[in-house]
């Protein structure tokens, strides 16, 4: 599940970053690679926004990434 979430969130941040092209430079790299509303596009968009649901739907799992029977160093 956690490479899914990963993978998931990359695509959302790569959809975020066409977007923020698109509003800020009124580019579209999607439509310009693929061709606007080409099937190739409607495919990459539907990846964007099936992986914005993954994210907000797969929970996060809490990773203990420190030796928690150390009690030497509390924070």
């Amino acid at each position: 599940m956690h490479i899914l979430r990963m993978i998931a969130f990359a695509l959302v941040i790569t959809g975020a970053l066409v977007w923020g092209i698109v509003g800020f430079f009124g580019y579209n790299i999607i439509g310009a690679m693929f061709g606007d509303m080409s099937l190739v596009s409607r495919i990459i968009y539907s990846l964007v926004g099936l992986s914005a649901i993954a994210v907000l739907a797969i929970p996060q799992e809490e990773e203990c990434y420190c030796d928690c029977t150390d009690t030497t160093h509390r924070y």
